[in-house]
């Protein structure tokens, strides 16, 4: 049954391009080279497809990027402004205490008042 099977049409046209007359192999070769300027065309237009489509998604990225971060530039100023009020608080608090701790660690510093420890023995006491 498999020797009354014949090859492929396009197949036994290749195998026996030799067999052929000059203008069938001319026909063939501009079937070849129309064949190759279809998959180069097929190429440029798949490759221009595929920029197209990243640079959609580059742009729905950047939108949503922008949508998503601008809630975090408000939390970013709320905390900004919250700790500025802060250091002014404990500026304004430094400014309006700030020589009287100094007096009182200097005081403290310098009217040494040297006691032993309790679990310290005295000498002379047994």
């Amino acid at each position: 049954m498999l020797e009354n099977v014949r090859p492929a049409a396009p197949y036994e046209a290749l195998v026996h391009t030799d067999h052929r007359a000059p203008d069938e192999n001319n026909v063939l070769m501009g079937i070849r080279i129309d064949r190759s300027k279809r998959v180069k065309d097929a190429r440029s237009e798949a490759q221009k497809e595929i920029e197209d489509y990243r640079k959609q998604k580059e742009d729905e990225f950047q939108k949503f990027e922008k949508e998503h971060t601008s809630g975090n530039k408000k939390a970013e100023e709320d905390a900004s402004a919250d700790a500025d009020e802060q250091v002014k608080a404990i500026k304004a608090a430094g400014d309006k205490q700030g020589q009287k701790v100094v007096d009182d660690l200097l005081r403290i510093v310098t009217n040494v008042k040297p006691e032993a420890p309790e679990r310290v023995t005295q000498p002379g006491q047994a």
